[in-house]
């Protein structure tokens, strides 16, 4: 397994939206790093932002999974996976990082590394977030059984990374009643505040940064953002 944990210390800007972002802005802004940290004008970044009530549609989207959109925007999107939903009181983390200079990992080792990350993060809750096969994303335990807590949908261009992960920390979970959640019609959808943890958003920002440095490495900027 790559340890990604071992990668040469490096500056990895983390930059934090003040509001939140309408998707396309976030699609604009993701691709415009990227190519400059293909041409070498700009470090490796981790963005951290919410955004407005919406529905997004990965490359594996199934029409039939799309129950009711509830009023909400529905984006296609080019990252990996299918349906999710993304609103406030849910923390994304939208993830650039060039993996040509990390031993050019392969995509399953980058999205076991972001499934560590996600885990420790939930440790630092007293959560136990669990790998399911055949199912992507982070899962706990709850009374009525086993719920995914946050998803994880990525996209590689050229060895660079865009897209990311989601944690549920205390969102309006109504919204999810309007699809087939990344195509698991079995199982339910929960957050930090449904399993009683009253964390901020600035917690969770804190755990997910400290988790981030032990899981891929790297010395951290900071930026704040105000869109």
């Amino acid at each position: 397994m790559h340890d990604s944990s071992a990668a040469t210390s490096r500056a990895i800007e983390w930059s934090v939206a003040s509001e939140p972002v309408p998707y396309p802005d976030a699609v604009a802004a993701m691709e415009e790093r990227i190519a400059a940290i293909l041409a070498r004008r700009a470090p490796e970044q981790v963005w951290l932002l919410e955004h407005p009530p919406l529905y997004t549609a990965g490359t594996s989207a199934q029409a039939d999974d799309l129950l009711d959109p509830q009023g909400l925007p529905v984006y296609r999107s080019g990252r990996g996976g299918q349906y999710t939903y993304h609103g406030p009181g849910q923390r994304v983390a939208y993830v650039m990082l060039d993996l040509a200079s990390r031993g050019r990992m392969d995509l399953r080792c980058f999205v076991r590394d972001l499934e560590n990350w996600l885990i420790d993060t939930l440790d630092a809750f007293g959560v136990a977030g669990m790998r399911r096969e055949g199912r992507v994303g982070i899962w706990v335990e709850t009374a009525e059984g086993e719920a995914k807590i946050a998803a994880i949908g990525v996209r590689v261009r050229r060895w660079v990374t865009f897209h990311g992960v989601s944690l549920n920390v205390a969102p309006d979970l109504s919204h999810y009643r309007g699809i087939v959640a990344c195509g698991i019609r079995e199982h339910g959808v929960t957050s930090l505040a449904a399993l009683g943890v009253d964390a901020t958003m600035a917690d969770v920002d804190g755990a997910l940064r400290r988790s981030f440095e032990a899981v891929f490495g790297g010395s951290a900027s900071e930026r704040r953002a105000t869109g």
